[in-house]
C-alpha cells in the first residue's frame, strides 16, 4: 500500500519526498502559527477581563470577529482581498512574491489570527476562574494593573489552561490543510498531488493521515509533560483508581 512512496515521481524525486516537503510546510505554519497566536491571545484575553471598558470592548470585538467567521473565509480574504485595499506598491509585492512564500504569509497570518481568538478566550476563562482574592491581594499589595496581571493573574491562568489549550495547539495543525486552498503544498496537498500522480488514493491519504497521527501524538505527549509541571499543587484531577486493599489496610491507623 505505501510501495508509491517510493516510486520515482515526473520531477526525479520520489514521492515520499514530496510528503516530507508537505510535512515540513505543515509544521513551520503551525508552529509559528501557534507562537504569534499565543501572545495575542494571552493579551487579548488578559484585556477581555481588564477593568476599563475602553480595552475590554475591543479585545472583546477582536475575539468576535476572528472565532466566528470560517477559517476558510479567513484564508481567501488575507490571500485575495487584503491585497487590494493596500497602497498600489506594498499590494502588488505581495501579489507577486513568488511561491510558496506568496501563499505561505497568508495562511500563516490568518491561521494566527484566527487561533489567537480562540486562545484569548481560554485565557479569559482562566482569569475569570481565579478567586477574586488574588485580585484584591495583589492591590493590598499596592500592584499596579500591569504588575496584578503581569505577576499574578496572567501566570495563574496558564496553568489552569493548559489542557485546553492542547486542544487548541492539535487544532491549529489540522487547520493547516486549508491552506492548500490558496496554493500552499502542505502535507494535505502533497498527498492529493500523489494521489493525482499515481491513481493511488488510498496509499497517498493513509500516509497523510499516520503522519496528522503522529503529529497529534508528540504534541499530545509534549503538552501532557507540560501540564504536570506547571500543575498548582492542591488542583491534581481525581483518577478515580482505587487503592488496593492491602496498601489501604496498612496505611490505616492501629488502634
Amino acid at each position: 500500500m505505501f510501495s508509491v512512496l517510493f516510486e520515482e515521481a515526473p520531477d526525479g524525486q520520489r514521492y515520499i519526498d514530496w510528503l516530507i516537503s508537505g510535512l515540513q510546510w505543515t509544521v513551520a505554519l503551525a508552529f509559528f502559527g501557534w507562537c504569534i497566536a499565543f501572545v495575542i491571545g494571552v493579551a487579548v484575553g488578559a484585556g477581555r477581563t481588564s477593568p476599563s471598558r475602553a480595552i475590554a470592548i475591543p479585545c472583546r470585538f477582536y475575539t468576535e470577529f476572528f472565532r466566528n467567521i470560517p477559517v476558510l473565509i479567513q484564508m481567501f480574504l488575507w490571500y485575495f482581498v487584503v491585497p487590494e485595499f493596500l497602497p498600489f506598491g506594498l499590494g502588488d509585492a505581495i501579489k507577486q512574491m513568488p511561491p510558496p512564500w506568496g501563499a505561505f504569509w497568508p495562511a500563516l497570518i490568518c491561521l494566527s489570527l484566527y487561533t489567537s481568538a480562540r486562545v484569548s478566550e481560554q485565557v479569559r476563562a482562566g482569569i475569570e476562574a481565579l478567586p477574586k482574592g488574588q485580585r484584591e491581594a495583589a492591590n493590598a499589595l499596592s500592584l499596579s494593573t500591569w504588575k496584578t496581571y503581569r505577576y499574578v493573574l496572567i501566570p495563574q491562568a496558564l496553568r489552569l489552561i493548559v489542557p485546553s489549550l492542547t486542544s487548541e495547539v492539535m487544532g491549529i495543525y489540522k487547520n493547516t490543510s486549508v491552506a492548500l486552498t490558496i496554493g500552499l503544498l502542505e502535507l494535505t496537498a502533497q498527498a492529493r498531488q500523489i494521489s493525482e500522480a499515481t491513481f493511488q488514493t488510498f496509499g497517498a491519504f493513509a500516509s497523510a493521515t499516520l503522519i496528522y497521527l503522529a503529529l497529534a501524538l508528540v504534541t499530545f505527549l509534549f503538552m501532557t509533560a507540560v501540564e504536570h509541571a506547571v500543575r498548582i499543587p492542591g488542583q491534581e484531577p481525581a483518577t478515580g483508581r482505587k487503592r488496593p486493599r492491602k496498601l489501604a489496610l496498612a496505611q490505616e491507623p492501629k488502634p
